[in-house]
C-alpha cells in the first residue's frame, strides 16, 4: 500500500473510531463512516467491506498504541513496583474515562459477532497482558519487591479484576475512590512493605 493509500486508510480508521466511541458498535453503519470521513461510499469500499472489518482494524490500532505508550514509559532502571504502578495508573485512566473510549463498542462488537478464540484480538490482548504481568511479578519476586507463590495465577486474577471493573464502570458506574480501593488491594497483595 502506498503512502497516500496508507494515509487514507488511517484517516478512515481515525474517523470511524470517533463514530464508534460516540454510538457504540451496533448502531454504526457504513454510511455513518462515509459521512464522518467525508469520502465517497466507493472510496470507503476500496478499503473496507463492513463495519466489522473497520472495527477489527481499530482494535488492532488501539492495542498497538497502548503497547507503544506503555513501553515508552519504561526504562531499564524502572523497578517492578514502579512498572506495576504505571500499568495500574493507565488502567485507572481508562476505567474513569466517561467519553472517548471504545469500551461499550467493544462489548457490543463481541456480543454481536462470533469471533474464534484464535482470531479474537481481545483474547490476544488479555493473554499478552497476563504474560506481561506474570513476567513482571516474577521479576518483582526475584528482586525482593513482591511476594507471590503463583505468579501466573496472580497475573490472571489481576486481569480478571480489571475486566470486571471495566464492565462495572460501563453498567452501574464506579467512583474514583472505589477504583483506587480495588487497585490498592491488588498492590497490597504483592508488594512487600519496607520495615
Amino acid at each position: 500500500m502506498g503512502d497516500k493509500s496508507t494515509q487514507k486508510k488511517q484517516h478512515i480508521l481515525d474517523c470511524a473510531k470517533k463514530v464508534f466511541m460516540e454510538k457504540g458498535y451496533k448502531d454504526v453503519t457504513m454510511k455513518d463512516i462515509v459521512e464522518a470521513s467525508e469520502i465517497s461510499r466507493g472510496g470507503l469500499y476500496l478499503y473496507y467491506n463492513s463495519t466489522k472489518e473497520i472495527f477489527l482494524d481499530i482494535l488492532q490500532m488501539e492495542m498497538q498504541e497502548t503497547d507503544d505508550v506503555f513501553s515508552e514509559s519504561i526504562s531499564e532502571e524502572t523497578s517492578a513496583t514502579e512498572i506495576l504502578m504505571l500499568f495500574l495508573k493507565e488502567q485507572k485512566k481508562e476505567l474513569l474515562r466517561k467519553k472517548n473510549n471504545l469500551t461499550l463498542a467493544i462489548y457490543e462488537f463481541f456480543l454481536a459477532n462470533k469471533i474464534s478464540k484464535k482470531e479474537n484480538p481481545l483474547k490476544k490482548q488479555f493473554d499478552e497482558a497476563v504474560y506481561f504481568l506474570n513476567r513482571l511479578i516474577e521479576t518483582g519476586v526475584e528482586s525482593g519487591e513482591f511476594y507471590c507463590e503463583d505468579t501466573e495465577g496472580a497475573a490472571r486474577n489481576i486481569m480478571y479484576v480489571l475486566e470486571g471493573l471495566k464492565i462495572t464502570a460501563k453498567t452501574i458506574g464506579i467512583s474514583e475512590e472505589n477504583v483506587d480501593k480495588e487497585l490498592l488491594y491488588i498492590v497490597q497483595g504483592l508488594v512487600i512493605e519496607e520495615e
